[in-house]
């Protein structure tokens, strides 16, 4: 999440609506928004997008979903020290806790709400061990060399800056160690900046700005894969999700905008992982 400024700590610096919203709707126990975002809020992902259901219930298993996809980039295994950058409620890191052994699992995120309701949903089984962290991700509170893995699910475009991410995630991470990440990515450069429902919006990081800014920040991208098409019956889903809650015509056109900027090929949803550059090669990374 964003550079906290607030005078207020229990806020981002920065706005999410979508996050307000969302918020607003568990705590008033709207149904649909319980089922759907029980533990993650981002897309699915669907091998199958034909065999979507567009319900709730298929959405958030469809979220379970992805998040195994992104590990699954970053080659997790029992006994690691993973980081999860913008947490969230806490998903990714039950997902793991559920399925990986003798592991010590970090979420951090800006937003103490967030990390409050992960608090309270999320707990270790025995072996593992869980903490939440209230940071930055673009100045990670950790020492140098401090993780094996290091995740951000659907979370990279709210940080001020990508590169400076890129940069701490390198840092952080131990020799050998990976990022893997999803973002929508578009097909190529497009200089575009706005403030929308969904946060601040840059659309520049194109795959070959990717490229430069890892070998920037001492990484070597393993893995670049588009799964746009497996991810699109989220928009379906979350229009049935909106529909249950007051009418907000500004989240209705920019989940709408988002759509069709996907699905005309403008954006990409994608997942990329990093490989830390070799201590030999990294003094010389521009």
């Amino acid at each position: 999440m964003p550079t906290n400024a607030d005078a207020d700590p229990t806020k981002p610096a920065v706005r999410l609506r979508y996050i307000d919203r969302m918020l607003a709707q568990l705590e008033a126990g709207n149904p649909a928004y319980a089922r759907a975002f029980v533990r993650h809020i981002h897309w699915g992902y669907w091998p199958e997008p034909a065999r979507a259901s567009g319900s709730v219930e298929d959405y958030a298993e469809a979220a379970e979903r992805l998040t195994g996809e992104v590990c699954a980039a970053a080659g997790l295994g029992d006994g690691q020290r993973i980081l999860d950058v913008g947490c969230g409620f806490g998903g990714t890191i039950a997902s793991l806790d559920e399925r990986l052994s003798e592991l010590t699992l970090v979420g951090l995120n800006i937003d103490q709400r967030q990390l409050a309701r992960a608090g309270r949903q999320v707990a270790p089984r025995p072996g593992n061990r869980i903490r939440f962290v209230r940071g930055d991700a673009c100045a990670l509170p950790f020492a140098d060399a401090s993780f094996d893995a290091v995740l951000a699910v659907e979370a990279i475009f709210h940080f001020r800056d990508r590169l400076t991410f890129l940069r701490e995630a390198a840092r952080v991470l131990r020799p050998g160690g990976r990022l893997a990440l999803s973002d929508f990515v578009p097909f190529r450069y497009l200089h575009y900046r706005s403030q929308s429902y969904f946060g601040p919006i840059s659309t520049r990081c194109s795959p070959a700005f990717y490229r430069e800014m890892a070998a920037t920040a001492g990484l070597d991208v393993a893995l670049e894969r588009d799964v746009t098409r497996e991810t699109l019956p989220s928009y379906r889903a979350l229009r049935r999700v909106e529909g249950t809650a007051p009418r907000d015509l500004s989240a209705s056109a920019q989940t709408r905008l988002l759509e069709w900027a996907t699905r005309l090929g403008l954006l990409r949803y994608m997942i990329l992982s990093f490989a830390v550059v070799k201590n030999a090669d990294r003094a010389s990374s521009p």
